[in-house]
């Protein structure tokens, strides 16, 4: 039986896709189970981010990079608690951004750009591909790749300042050993401190990661190893605005805090290890094992009542401390054959999640009344601060199989694939340790995909996919915290085009993706309420217009549409924050007049939302600039690179909401660098 070569097209799980024209993204990327795979042979959305537009970006975590792409939204802004995204209208918290293809080992706040090579973005549900998100998210998938050393040593410096006062320094460096270079090491760490985006506070932050990799003629290794410390003073606060007020309040000035006193101490800690072995030239096996600990250290006040429309409200101040330790795996087969005219990319696998989680959360006893624009001090909490105690322990498994069949050379591809997965939560009193409740509910979840390259250079691609998710665990805030919700399904329909020019991409989808509703009700509850459908339209393109200019843009209209509601009222209406239409859009320049000198500028819009489902009262939308500069020199024999960015360049104040509960964008920013390399 002869084999399939492994081409571009279809290679190792292990291999980088080459940077597409103009560097800032690549020509494609992992697909979890499917391996990697070119962007024209994939048949879902997908954008691979690369280290070269985190860097040119002056990108601080991965989500500063990827609200680079319409269908991406931070619902969360800079220097708060963590990065939550909504992705094709859906929430997608921090806790579910997966690395090397493993879920639960990075911080379940924020990624730091250091340690990213690659940022791979799928939209639409990941189920079949990556296995259950352990959030719950069906919005789609985002999944880093971790750097490894490279062909040429590296020692690199680089300073930071980003405004109004926060300094940092980065080193970066790495090594190649052996007769052919096969062993490899990569150390990336980060000091920063001082002021940021909000006034009178104080982000300080230590980062550590070590990459140590093999690369043999049929096995290939990788031992990741992360350490990192973020605390804050004042950090970006949130709040819930009543869901009956006549007008929504102006958004206040983006550097205050109307919660002054608050502190946020964030660990984590990481151990990771992937590995692939060539059975033989046709059958891959492989497997990763990682462990994390994290544990979030927090003053957390709670508005209750909730902001009115002059931004009045009452605050009850707390202690919220967390922690949760994960242990994630994966291992599976790959097997390329042919029967007949027909090629076979069969893919088995595995995947394992593991998490106990805890909590502490300890009230104040009195209230205060304050306002977002003239703060009240917190109120002074009198009881002791306990140490957290288990809440919850989740288990994910699945088993799944997939076969990608092609002919005439592959201008045709069928994707079938089924994956059988379980979900076990068991939640536990944080007072007494007594199990409360517990669920353990199994389902099989189909994917359908297909591409068909009509031309050489042209794909039209259709899915059908499902994803299985586990019910919430409410967080606080709510009457019922600490309950878990029941595990849903959810389903997407999608069809695409995507056509390569040469040196520019440009794609088209459609879809409809549905899951239910999520709702607080009249109980102050988190519980879930008829169906959420979301039906889109996206445009993107990019590379390079021409030599030396780089650009990247796109846009998505969605109509988020409640289905089946338990409030007659509600039916057909907007689901609440979630914004209907997005554009982003970017151009790198190269100056002719200066060699060396390249310009940039950015533009993010996205329209208002609803703050409720009854959508009487709506946000409105908002624009933000971004532009730079960066010059790269030789001085002194050594390569160095100076750039300089301003992100919301018009000090634009504006809503960033899911719906009742919102914060503002960060203000306008200054960032500066110097990198040299040695």
């Amino acid at each position: 039986m002869p084999v399939l070569e492994i081409t571009a097209s279809s290679p190792a799980q292990g291999a980088l896709q080459q940077p597409y024209a103009g560097g800032q993204v690549a020509r494609g990327g992992s697909v979890g189970l499917l391996g990697t795979r070119n962007v024209m042979d994939t048949p879902f959305s997908t954008v691979n981010f690369t280290s070269q537009l985190i860097e040119d970006q002056q990108a601080r975590t991965a989500a500063d990079t990827l609200i680079n792409d319409a269908s991406v939204r931070l619902t969360t802004g800079s220097n708060g608690f963590d990065d939550t995204f909504q992705i094709r209208g859906f929430a997608v918290p921090a806790g579910d951004v997966g690395f090397n293809g493993m879920y639960g080992l990075v911080s379940s706040n924020r990624v730091p750009s250091q340690l990213i090579e690659r940022i791979e973005l799928l939209k639409g549900p990941g189920a079949l591909a990556n296995g259950i998100a352990p959030g719950g998210s069906i919005g789609g998938g985002i999944n880093i790749i971790a750097k490894r050393a490279g062909e040429e040593p590296l020692t690199r410096v680089t300073t930071t300042y980003l405004s109004d006062a926060n300094f940092g320094l980065n080193l970066d460096a790495s090594r190649r050993f052996g007769t052919n270079k096969e062993w490899g090491v990569r150390f990336n760490g980060l000091l920063r401190g001082g002021e940021a985006s909000i006034d009178d506070g104080d982000v300080r932050s230590g980062f550590g990661s070590l990459a140590v990799d093999y690369r043999g003629e049929r096995v290939r290794w990788s031992l990741d190893a992360i350490r990192q410390h973020d605390s804050t003073d004042n950090f970006r606060p949130q709040i819930s605005l009543l869901s009956t007020i006549p007008s929504i309040p102006s958004p206040p000035d983006a550097r205050s805090n109307w919660y002054p006193g608050t502190t946020l101490v964030q660990k984590d800690t990481t151990v990771a290890s992937n590995i692939e072995f060539d059975v033989t030239e046709a059958l891959t096996a492989y497997a990763g094992i990682g462990y994390r600990k994290g544990t979030n250290d927090q003053v957390f006040p709670v508005s209750g009542p909730a902001a009115n429309a002059l931004g009045t409200f009452t605050v009850r101040n707390s202690y919220y401390d967390s922690y949760n330790e994960t242990v994630s795996g994966t291992a599976g087969l790959r097997w390329r054959f042919e029967t007949g005219p027909v090629r076979h990319a069969l893919n088995v696998g595995y995947s394992g999640f593991r998490r106990d989680e805890g909590n502490a959360y300890i009230q104040s006893a009195g209230t205060v009344v304050s306002n977002i624009y003239r703060p009240s001090a917190l109120p002074v909490i009198t009881a002791a601060r306990t140490d957290p105690r288990k809440s919850a322990e989740t288990t994910l498994t699945s088993f799944a199989v997939a076969d990608t069949l092609s002919i005439l050379d592959e201008r045709v591809l069928l994707t079938l694939g089924v994956r059988d997965q379980t979900v076990k939560v068991d939640s536990f009193n944080t007072t007494t340790g007594a199990l409360t409740s517990k669920y353990k509910a199994s389902a099989t979840t189909p994917l359908a995909g297909f591409v068909v390259k009509p031309l050489e250079h042209v794909s039209v691609y259709a899915n059908y996919a499902e994803g299985l998710s586990r019910g919430t665990i409410v967080g606080a805030g709510y009457a019922n915290t600490g309950a878990v919700l029941a595990p849903y399904k959810s389903k997407q329909y999608e069809a695409g085009v995507k056509v390569d020019w040469g040196s520019i991409t440009t794609t088209a989808a459609v879809f409809q993706l549905s899951r239910p509703n999520s709702i607080r009700n009249a109980a102050n509850e988190l519980a879930y309420d008829g169906e959420q459908r979301n039906r889109g339209l996206e445009l993107s393109a990019y590379g390079e217009i021409l030599p030396g200019l780089r650009a990247m843009a796109s846009a998505s209209f969605l109509r988020p549409e409640l289905t089946k509601t338990a409030v007659a009222a509600e039916q057909g209406n907007d689901a609440a924050g979630v914004p209907d239409k997005t554009f982003s859009a970017s151009l790198d320049w190269d100056t002719p007049w200066v060699q060396g000198l390249s310009l940039n500028g950015r533009a993010i819009h996205t329209s208002g939302s609803y703050l409720t489902n009854a959508n009487t009262l709506r946000f409105d939308g908002w624009t933000r600039f971004d532009v730079g500069a960066r010059y790269s020199a030789t001085v002194a024999g050594k390569p160095v690179v100076l750039r300089a960015n301003v992100e919301n360049l018009f000090d634009k104040d504006y809503w960033l909401t899911t719906g009742t509960y919102v914060t503002v964008g960060a203000p306008r920013t200054v960032v500066l660098s110097a990198t040299v390399d040695f």
